[in-house]
């Protein structure tokens, strides 16, 4: 990062002089500036890849109205010039309005001189035109690239376990209903890790079929059967320094679980026809929506792989337990399809917060992201009104209305297929005369 730019726009020299020493090593410019009234001439001279940015400049004002100004200007004229809040005051609702409205980041005064140094540097990173970050979970469309952490103190609280683990190589245990941000919470873990510099690598455990474990895993040498052409390094390769993400643990067969923890243990992998081991070094991240204690009493989960995995266990609580959390988060989401559809940005009327909020969204994120998008897509008003969501308990519509089409008996069939087989994937596709693979995205469609 020795060829990034930094900009630090502060009232308080004491501040400037602080920052400036303290950043030297990090930038190849470290300018600061002690009045904002310069910064747009400072923006047009100089390349710059990062912009911290105070939020109060005039000692009678405090409500950082001052900072979201010039936050406004500098996306203005720059508009992919990350820039991270600075301020004294510990407002999460400011912190809020701030990135909503474009910062890349907020820092509380005082400050930890790791911490400050970690977010601008993230954020500089994130200007680079050479390594570009993967978008995670459900923010992939809007190019969003960081986790929301909501105004909920359930949420707050996971935030302030996240940051303590995450610079640690502990592996992690990611647990959540379907659609709760599981994913997005492990790609938060790695951009603050202290693996970021290379590239998370995803695997879902429900997508690979049996057959091809090994192989993806742990890769393959040319010859080792009838498709394998070449020499090929699976994904415990490719995260060599890095962090490994593996989806759905909970669907993985008990009979492969063991060559997975071999591989957790012995810090190696062997390739599929090779008899050479290769060491591997990785931070582990596992995420599942199933109750692995659970499984694990109906051996259905190996114990020794569930103590292996779960050093650190982080719980995602469903959407209608943080009802505070919903309207910022629709709110998100209609200032992503707003502009991803081209239209006038509308706001929320308050009877469709109020329907908001009442909705239990037992689809949690990714169900609320879909109910927006569809009413972005319709409203033909400057406001999306309570009519526009057309919600409804499909939990409680599954057992009132009888089943009629042909999608809603398949869907009946996979649920009764899954409680007759304990959730075991591969019973259930045996059972229903398909594929794993098309019983994954059959579950996907259904939102199993």
């Amino acid at each position: 990062m020795k060829n990034r730019n930094i900009l630090i726009v502060d009232d308080n020299r004491g501040v400037l002089t602080a920052l400036q020493l303290l950043l030297k090593p990090y930038f190849r410019i470290v300018r600061t500036l002690s009045s904002p009234t310069t910064l747009p001439a400072e923006l047009r001279g100089e390349e710059w890849h990062v912009v911290l940015l105070d939020m109060n400049f005039t000692a009678s004002l405090n409500t950082g109205n001052e900072g979201l100004y010039w936050l406004h200007e500098i996306k203005r004229q720059c508009p992919d010039l990350p820039v991270v809040l600075f301020t004294a005051y510990a407002d999460i609702d400011l912190a809020v309005k701030g990135i909503k409205e474009g910062a890349a980041d907020f820092v509380v005064k005082p400050w930890d001189n790791r911490k400050l140094v970690d977010t601008l540097l993230t954020a500089a990173q994130g200007c680079s035109k050479e390594k570009k970050v993967s978008s995670p979970s459900y923010a992939d469309k809007g190019g969003e690239t960081r986790m929301y952490w909501g105004e909920s103190p359930v949420m707050q609280q996971l935030r302030m376990l996240t940051e303590k683990v995450a610079p640690t190589d502990a592996n992690i245990l990611i647990t959540g209903e379907n659609g709760t941000g599981k994913e997005m919470l492990a790609r938060e873990i790695h951009r603050i890790s202290l693996r970021r510099q290379q590239e998370m690598v995803c695997v879902d455990m429900g997508a690979v079929s049996e057959t091809l474990f090994e192989s993806e895993l742990f890769g393959h040498v040319k010859g080792a059967f009838t498709d394998a052409h070449a020499d090929r390094p699976g994904k415990f390769e490719a995260a060599h320094r890095s962090t490994l993400f593996l989806d759905e643990i909970g669907n993985l067969p008990y009979h492969l679980q063991a060559k997975l923890l071999t591989a957790i243990q012995r810090r190696s992998i062997v390739r599929v026809g090779s008899n050479t081991s290769i060491p591997v070094d990785i931070r582990l991240i596992c995420a599942t929506n199933r109750n692995l204690p659970e499984l694990v009493a109906r051996n259905e989960f190996r114990e020794d792989l569930f103590y292996r995995i779960n050093t650190i266990h982080l719980e995602i609580p469903a959407l209608r337990e943080r009802t505070e959390d919903i309207v910022p988060l629709a709110e998100r989401f209609i200032a992503r399809f707003c502009k991803q559809y081209d239209r006038p940005l509308v706001r929320l009327t308050d009877d469709a917060q109020v329907k908001l909020r009442r909705h239990p969204w037992y689809g949690n994120i990714r169900e609320l992201e879909h109910a927006v998008e569809k009413a972005v897509i319709i409203c033909d008003d400057t406001c999306l009104s309570a009519e526009l969501f057309q919600l409804s308990d499909r939990r409680q519509e599954a057992s009132e209305i009888p089943v009629s089409t042909l999608e809603e008996m398949e869907k009946k069939m996979i649920v009764q297929a899954f409680d007759t087989c304990r959730g075991n994937l591969s019973a259930v596709a045996a059972q229903l005369g398909i594929t794993r693979q098309t019983l994954y995205n059959k579950m996907k469609k259904y939102g199993l």
